[in-house]
């Protein structure tokens, strides 16, 4: 049997496990340890084990727990809560106002805390029954929340960019700084969208009674101050980091302990708040490690059979493809993918065979890190298995059907589409900031 066509099952035999339900560790792992002893006999059995080591060994990896400690320690403090208060007041006199105000919380809740979990759960749970109290068409909502969540993976600090960094060498510092301007903007297209639709539509989204809106000024001044302190935690962390002063784990401490100390100086850091923040932390954390050990494991042994370069001769020489065709190709697979899988999954599994090749196109690393987190935001929410759509679905209130979830994502959907393809078209949008603050500084 040729090394071509074991990579071959592999890769079916780890999807089909997916589709029965298990465990997305527990199928690439049990692939790998199965196809590793059939090939190399008892030999096999030290690739799980070098992978763990590996792993163990991946100073990096601590960044992990401490950015998602950090978010949690924000929410569960009631932080969030403070902020939508913020938008809620500032942005009620405008139709669609209060949608709008949820993408800009979305923006924050991503810059503090890099997954697009905590967005969803936040948005769920603090945006989304205030927008239906105040008579926001549940559909519009619904798509808002998701989309807004979306951008967790995209604005620094990025759990999935850390990641990404990781497998394919690349700076974490220049990452961030590419996913600023493609997350904003795609921001500011979800806002533009709002405006305009409720514009057209004023039924949609209607503005707060004059009684919600008949705030003191310096009442709405006061409001403004609930953002002082994500930014001063935001800046502290990313900043020290980008500037070199720090490393990536020392700014990851310094995120974690400035998220605990702004819950204490808002006299929110009870015992409840630190258990849940905890217990949260490791259950995100141990699913990262577990994945992560399987992935290696899973790439080993793929590695080892040659299969990059089976993937590269097959594209490049029995295809005749052009760079670009293979591009979008790749692009069209993670969107596939995405169906079952979240964005930590693809990245460790499909990662480490397509980033040799991207580079062996002559394409940019970390152009290319933003192309795949633009496309996984946009696999989180295609039908009919997006990873969003079912956390939508476990979150959402009973009036919210999966026929309101489903249909809520497409102008969205729409939307993100068309920034991959700007992104792709014009690199620079996100390649200027870093290669400016780098190649200046």
């Amino acid at each position: 049997m040729s090394y071509d066509l074991i990579a071959i099952l592999m890769f079916a035999g780890m999807m089909a496990l997916l589709l029965t339900g298990q465990r997305v560790f527990g199928a690439i792992g049990f692939i790998a340890a199965v196809f590793a002893l059939l090939l190399w006999g008892t030999g096999g059995g030290e690739i799980p084990f070098s992978a763990a080591m590996k792993l163990m060994k991946w100073y990096a990896l601590l960044t992990l727990p401490l950015f998602i400690y950090m978010g949690y320690m924000l929410s569960e403090s009631g932080i969030a809560d403070d902020l939508y208060k913020m938008f809620h007041v500032w942005f009620g006199p405008v139709r669609g106002g209060l949608a709008i105000g949820t993408i800009l919380l979305m923006v924050v809740i991503s810059a503090m805390n890099g997954l697009s979990v905590a967005g969803m759960a936040i948005g769920a749970t603090i945006a989304l029954p205030e927008l239906l109290r105040r008579n926001y068409d549940k559909v519009m909502v619904t798509g808002v929340i998701q989309a807004g969540s979306s951008l967790g993976i995209l604005v620094p600090p990025s759990v999935v960019l850390v990641l990404y960094a990781m497998i394919a060498r690349q700076p974490v510092g220049q990452l961030w700084l590419a996913g600023v301007f493609p997350g904003l903007m795609m921001a500011g297209m979800f806002i533009a969208y709002i405006a305009i639709r409720c514009w057209l539509q004023p039924s949609l989204g209607p503005t707060l009674s004059r009684e919600e809106r008949d705030v003191p000024l310096g009442e709405k001044l006061r409001l403004l101050t609930a953002g002082i302190l994500p930014f001063l935690i935001f800046l502290s962390m990313t900043g020290l980091f980008v500037a070199g002063k720090t490393s990536l784990v020392e700014s990851s401490a310094i995120g974690a302990i400035g998220a605990t100390v702004a819950a204490a100086v808002r006299r929110k850091l009870t015992t409840k708040v630190m258990r849940d923040t905890i217990q949260k932390t490791l259950a995100v954390s141990c699913m990262f490690m577990w994945i992560i050990v399987a992935a290696l494991g899973f790439g080993a042994v793929f590695d080892g059979l040659g299969a990059v370069k089976a993937i590269e001769r097959f594209f490049v020489q029995d295809l005749g493809l052009t760079p670009w065709e293979i591009l979008i190709l790749m692009q069209i697979s993670y969107l596939v993918m995405g169906m079952f899988l979240d964005d930590t999954a693809m990245l460790v599994i499909v990662a480490p065979l397509y980033v040799p090749l991207v580079k062996a196109l002559g394409f940019d690393l970390i152009w290319y890190g933003v192309l795949y987190t633009i496309t996984c935001q946009i696999a989180y929410m295609t039908p009919p298995f997006g990873y969003n759509l079912f956390l939508m679905r476990a979150m959402a209130p009973p009036q919210i059907t999966i026929h309101d979830i489903y249909k809520s994502i497409v102008p969205f959907v729409l939307v993100m589409m068309f920034a991959l393809a700007v992104v792709m078209a014009f690199p620079e949008i996100a390649l200027w900031l870093p290669h400016h603050f780098y190649i200046r500084g």
